[in-house]
């Protein structure tokens, strides 16, 4: 609670109390934008989109970097959100890569920004294609990265590799600059698989990582936290809702326990 108070008092210096007042109110109205997919907004009490951003400190005005962002979730948010007075990056697929895969991803994404110009003509795309290229902003030019259950797609990549991913966030944030995660949570009492084929990490292990890249850690928060998740489940985070991989089988025990256990964790670039 300590940490939310301390938050509030520096944005309130900040913009003052009424800027304070009108960036509150920006992101609850691109949360309740009748432009979102109603799919995703039933997820809204799983991902906690409001806590999470402002957990972060995103403001309306800021360059942020939304890294790998999928189907667009978190997308349908940032967009109206940073569309007036700020500046959203998408760090995705390379259209030019050599990976017949990957382009064709980055040209599924690409289509996905053109059907809907109402809302995402002012969004930028940025290649961040983990292990081979990252062009996403000029060095100390982007206020917050943000980025949701990701980094367990690119462990596989090794130490170096990740540090270098780490690194070329550490290069686009302005100095000041925040590092947003929310990843599956593996307890600590666990082994953490190497390759995180599981889907979950240890909140140690991610901390590890952004701090060899240079972050110091500035706090963690619950709001994502479910502790029915036990974390332990046949075919990995993916048995749990909203993939249900495992098909029917012990589909109303998945369905109880809901989407995974996350951290929430805060980066600050010195």
């Amino acid at each position: 609670m300590k940490r939310y108070v301390l938050a509030a008092l520096a944005t309130t210096m900040l913009f003052g109390a009424t800027g304070a007042a009108m960036a509150d109110d920006a992101l609850k109205a691109a949360i309740a934008a009748p432009s979102r997919t109603p799919d995703n907004v039933k997820r809204d009490v799983y991902r906690h989109p409001y806590e999470t951003l402002n957990f972060f400190g995103i403001k309306p005005n800021m360059t942020v970097i939304e890294l790998a962002p999928g189907g667009g979730w978190y997308t349908e948010i940032l967009a109206p959100y940073l569309r007036a007075n700020g500046k959203l990056i998408t760090g995705g697929s390379d259209l030019a890569s050599p990976n017949e895969n990957e382009r064709k991803s980055a040209e599924r994404w690409m289509a996905r920004l053109n059907a809907k110009p109402e809302v995402y003509n002012k969004v930028a795309v940025g290649v961040f294609s983990p292990g081979r290229k990252y062009e996403m902003a000029p060095p100390n030019s982007v206020d917050m990265v943000v980025t949701f259950r990701n980094i367990h797609n690119w462990i596989p990549l090794g130490p170096e590799k990740m540090k270098e991913l780490f690194g070329s966030l550490y290069t686009v944030l302005k100095p000041g600059g925040v590092l947003g995660v929310e990843e599956h949570r593996l307890p600590a009492s666990k082994t953490q698989d190497e390759k995180a084929s599981t889907g979950y990490m240890h909140e140690q292990y991610v901390i590890k990582l952004a701090e060899s890249a240079g972050f110091k850690f500035a706090g963690k928060s619950e709001v994502n936290a479910n502790p029915k998740d036990t974390a332990d489940h046949k075919n990995g985070v993916w048995a749990l809702p909203p993939t249900y991989t495992n098909g029917d089988e012990d589909r109303a025990k998945y369905q109880a326990i809901g989407e995974s256990d996350r951290m929430t964790l805060k980066f600050v670039k010195p």
